[in-house]
């Protein structure tokens, strides 16, 4: 067997092997795509699961009314969600099959209804509850859907619905006089309330699907705080306080108050975490290290391992910020361009583990193939 062409093929064995085995952490890049679809000024990224990213936009194609918008990663792919009846509609998230967010138009006399969707703008729920004067949803896992409602008093209540109006949980806790549900995993809820409870302060929220089953979140040294993301054992928000100088920090926890990490980096003055895939956090933050711009950022469980997403932009956008990421390392977010206009984006991780996996297992065949040549 030829010497040479052994070595080579080893050497590619072993490359690929290190590759596939190792941490892909820090030596990940992303290709980032442009959502935004013809006959839209600005969208917005915010939700991401399955195949399916949720968002919003605006422009010539909308009469200049915000309308829900889904896509299936392009934005030639994209559906517009907003229903008959409705000016406008916003939609928050996707678990991959079901969509969550709200909207406003005759269909609800004026007033913003929770609404849950199914992949087209006739496939709708509309989720506000009898006794509330308006609702928004934010977050949906499987059969959950979670949100707040204002009610005909006055009084904003965290919501988590079974699928319809009518099937819905009151999460306010006793000693609340606020609170919101921004985030589900399908079991458990994240949020934020204050009332008494909490000294009239914003503190995070963990729920297990009834107003008494809560963990306040909010750690020592800190004056507010707000869980905005779950994932796996994970929940991600921001929280300021003398633990942090006063300035807004990225947070991640583990199900207590006292298992937080902080997840501002050096060279930041203020960070945003909104959303965990249980192992990974993305959100936005801003200081020295990015000239003072909001970046997009993706953590991996601690301040001093973070990758700062904007560099995978192209130079005409500016700032950025990613509200969500999925199973597989997918994200979504948005950007502004120096014409002041916002693009919803979609970065996605080069190259994917399963093509690196084939190329291993494709390389190691040869070998043996050449082996016995």
């Amino acid at each position: 067997m030829n010497r040479s062409r052994n070595v080579c093929l080893v050497s590619l064995v072993v490359v690929l092997a290190a590759i596939v085995s190792s941490p892909a952490w820090g030596g990940t890049t992303y290709t980032a795509i442009d959502l935004n679809p013809s006959g839209f000024t600005s969208c917005y990224g915010y939700g991401i699961g399955g195949t399916q990213q949720a968002g919003y936009g605006y422009g010539s194609a909308t009469s200049n009314n915000v309308h829900a918008l889904l896509w299936s990663g392009s934005a030639a792919s994209d559906v517009d969600l907003n229903p008959s009846g409705f000016t406008s509609s916003y939609a928050c998230w996707t678990d991959g099959s079901q969509q969550v967010g709200w909207g406003s138009g005759s269909a609800t006399g004026g007033s913003e209804h929770a609404l849950l969707w199914s992949g087209s703008s006739t496939g709708y729920v509309d989720l506000n509850p009898s006794g509330f004067a308006s609702s928004h949803a934010e977050g949906v896992s499987g059969t959950q859907q979670v949100g707040r409602g204002v009610t005909t008093s006055g009084g904003t209540r965290a919501l988590l619905w079974n699928g319809s109006a009518a099937d819905y949980v009151n999460l306010n806790p006793t000693g609340f006089t606020y609170s919101d549900a921004l985030s589900t995993d399908g079991t458990k809820q994240a949020g934020v309330g204050y009332g008494s409870a909490t000294g009239g302060n914003y503190h995070a929220l963990l729920w297990s699907g009834s107003a008494t089953g809560y963990v306040d979140l909010n750690p020592s040294g800190f004056t507010t705080t707000y869980a905005e993301g779950i994932g796996g054992t994970q929940q991600v928000g921001l929280g300021t306080g003398s633990a942090t100088g006063g300035s807004w920090h990225a947070l991640l926890w583990s199900g207590t108050a006292a298992s937080y990490i902080d997840l501002n980096p050096d060279g930041f003055t203020a960070s945003y975490a909104y959303a965990t895939n249980g192992t990974e956090q993305v959100g936005n933050g801003l200081g020295s290290a990015t000239g003072g711009y909001s970046h997009a950022l993706l953590w991996d469980g601690s301040a001093d391992r973070y990758i700062d997403l904007q560099q995978f932009l192209p130079t005409n956008f500016y700032k950025s910020f990613a509200s969500a990421i999925d199973a597989n390392g997918d994200i979504i977010g948005y950007a502004r361009d120096t014409s002041g206009n916002y693009h919803a984006v979609l970065w996605e991780p080069i190259p994917e583990p399963a093509t690196l996996a084939l190329l291993a297992v494709g390389g190691m065949a040869l070998l043996r193939k050449r082996r016995g040549a």
